[in-house]
This record gives structure tokens, C-alpha cells and sequence, in this order.
């Protein structure tokens, strides 16, 4: 995999550049949406739900953040990664490149709005008066297996959005679904550790769970919530490259 990027990463290269002046063609503040979005919603968000779910609570808008800023950047790549073969459709029916880097160039392009967003998020942190430790180098892990999760999924997503346009809506209506699951806006200390252990399922709150416990509460989860989070990790990605190889060929005939 890593010597056909290298063989095609003019292409790879182009396609990136491609994506993110595309986003933000005909935009007047252009790339700072990319900081705008995350913050106007963190707003409206902190408006709705401080009074019904965080009055009382300390450092609730660094809570709220880490929800918003790994949901967004999990819809936002998956989304995209969605569409990203149909999109390039006109291109690898008449030219063999590995379909994955269509998908790859859109991945790098919502890391970097992750990136930049991930700027702010610590200036929040500052202003919270939350108070940085060694252990905010830990992050990189729950960073690096998002990255590859969302490459695992959006690789499924792809593929089956080649045979079945319907996937669209249903995934739109899932992440919906997924974001109330999430605890992004409220604790689920209230629940019962049956009903804990259950979102514990939930791969986007393992990544949410983890930047909360390194950045609010400075501490390093235990070794089996590393495992999970890699499990996950390994199944999305075994999955969507396994489906990537199995119908290589039949994809031409559907586009």
C-alpha cells in the first residue's frame, strides 16, 4: 500500500489540494470556517444545554469541546469518505489507481480542519483554566486510532455507497442517533454501570472518554480502555480493507 502512494503521490498530492480549495470555493471568509463552524456550534451547544446539563458543573465548556471536537471530526471524515469513490468516479474508470487513495486524500483534508481546530481547543483549555500536564502527549494515541478508525469506516461507507445510495440517508440518520449516544452534552454518572459499561460499546465515546480523561481530569486511562479503543480500530479497518479487496473489480460496474 505504502509503495503505490509513493508511485502515485503526484495524484495523491493533487487530489488533497483539490479537496480543500473545493470546500471553500466561493466562501468569503474561505479557511476560517474551519475554526468558525466548530466554535458556533460549541456556542450554541454551551447556550442550550449549561442550563439543563452542566449548571454546576466544572470546566463544562472544555466537556462540551472534546465531545464536539471528536464527533465533528468523525462525521465530518466519514461523511466525506462516503462519497469519495462515486465522487472520483470519472477518474479511476479510466485510469487504474488504487481506488483507497480517493479516501485517503479526503481524510487528509478533514485531519487538517481537525488540526486547526485542535489549535483552538487548547486556547479554550487555557481560558477554563485547565491546567496542562505531561500526559497531554498521550493524546496522540486516541488522535492516531480516530484517524485510522475513520479510515476504516469511511472504506465500509464507500464501498457500500457504490452498490446502495440509500446508505446516505441511513448513515446521516445513524450519526444522529450516535451523537445523543455520545455523551457530548451530559455525564452518565447518573446511569446505572450496567448502562456505563454500555456506552463503553460506543467507539466515539471511547475517543470523547479518553481526551476528557487526559485533558480535565490528567489522568491515563487503564491498559483494557487502550485495548478496546484498538479493537475497534482493527475491526473498522480489517473490515473496510477487506471489502476494498473483495470488490476491487465490481466497482467499475456500478459506478
Amino acid at each position: 500500500m505504502f509503495r503505490k502512494l509513493q508511485q502515485h503521490q503526484f495524484l495523491f498530492e493533487e487530489l488533497v489540494k483539490r479537496d480543500f480549495k473545493k470546500k471553500y470555493k466561493r466562501t468569503v471568509l474561505g479557511m476560517a470556517w474551519s475554526i468558525l463552524s466548530p466554535l458556533l456550534m460549541l456556542l450554541v451547544m454551551r447556550l442550550v444545554f449549561t442550563q439543563f446539563f452542566g449548571r454546576g458543573m466544572e470546566h463544562y465548556t472544555t466537556y462540551l469541546f472534546c465531545g464536539n471536537l471528536v464527533f465533528s471530526y468523525f462525521s465530518e471524515s466519514t461523511g466525506q469518505g462516503m462519497t469519495s469513490l462515486m465522487g472520483n468516479a470519472g477518474i479511476f474508470t479510466k485510469v487504474n489507481v488504487p481506488k483507497y487513495l480517493f479516501l485517503f486524500s479526503k481524510n487528509v483534508q478533514t485531519l487538517i480542519n481537525f488540526g486547526l481546530t485542535l489549535c483552538v481547543f487548547f486556547l479554550f483549555c487555557v481560558l477554563d483554566d485547565i491546567t496542562f500536564t505531561w500526559k497531554l502527549i498521550c493524546l496522540v494515541y486516541p488522535i492516531g486510532c480516530l484517524v485510522l478508525f475513520n479510515i476504516g469506516v469511511g472504506l465500509i461507507l464507500s464501498a457500500l455507497f457504490v452498490f446502495f445510495r440509500d446508505i446516505q440517508y441511513l448513515w446521516s440518520v445513524f450519526t444522529q442517533l450516535l451523537m445523543y449516544m455520545s455523551a457530548i452534552f451530559y455525564t452518565i454518572e447518573r446511569y446505572s454501570y450496567t448502562a456505563q459499561c454500555l456506552f463503553l460499546l460506543n467507539p466515539v465515546y471511547l475517543f470523547i472518554r479518553y481526551f476528557r480523561k487526559i485533558v480535565i481530569e490528567a489522568t491515563i486511562p487503564s491498559v483494557w480502555f487502550h485495548l478496546l479503543m484498538l479493537a475497534d480500530v482493527a475491526i473498522a479497518l480489517g473490515l473496510g480493507c477487506w471489502m476494498y479487496k473483495k470488490y476491487n473489480t465490481r466497482f467499475l460496474y456500478y459506478v
